[in-house]
């Protein structure tokens, strides 16, 4: 039986809709697969300073909205890195809130100055917590291992030397260690 040229073209049609139909998914399908176990490269972190500083007696405020209310005073201390090194200027402080869990919001402001006179302004918002054990231990004053506690910040900093504009043209992290009388932070810039 002879077919139209209407009726073959139909059938070609029809034949490779149903190829479609059957090898598409599995296009697709091996496709989506090797996109998801192709994780794309996180960005890098470079070690900017670690900043040491020396803190007051926390200030208790009381209990407001959100929390415990406290301050903690800056006192002093010392920065240093591959290309930046100076001392903390005396005045900036931490106003914290600490959750009935001991989960802490960290938001603090202070200011740095290089070895040159130079200014940097700091705001660091972050947070630390850990076991209710630890961070009651911590609250308290009482030396933990900074193992046990997550403590991270983002800073950001605020210059008007020309040579320091590297850290406000970048997103930078911090990760830190809480002592009796001291603050140590690390700060990373991410890549």
């Amino acid at each position: 039986m002879r077919r139209s040229s209407v009726e073959t073209r139909r059938l070609a049609h029809a034949i490779a809709v149903a190829a479609l139909v059957v090898c598409l998914p599995a296009a697709f399908a091996s496709d989506s697969s090797a996109q998801s176990s192709r994780t794309p490269p996180a960005p890098g972190l470079v070690f900017a300073f670690e900043l040491r500083v020396t803190v007051g007696t926390p200030v208790m405020v009381g209990q407001v909205s959100r929390g415990q209310r406290r301050i903690v005073s800056i006192l002093g201390g010392t920065f240093e890195g591959p290309t930046i090194k100076g001392k903390v200027v005396p005045g900036g402080a931490d106003w914290q809130i600490i959750r009935a869990d001991g989960f802490s919001e960290l938001d603090t402001r202070y200011t740095l100055e290089t070895e040159k006179g130079q200014l940097i302004y700091v705001q660091n918002a972050g947070m630390r917590h850990a076991a209710p054990a630890v961070m009651e231990k911590l609250l308290k004053g009482e030396t933990v291992d900074p193992k046990l506690v997550y403590f991270r910040t983002i800073p950001t900093f605020e210059t008007a030397a020309p040579d320091l504009q590297w850290l406000t043209r970048a997103v930078f992290i911090g990760t830190g260690e809480r002592y009796p009388t001291e603050v140590v932070i690390r700060f990373w810039r991410v890549e």
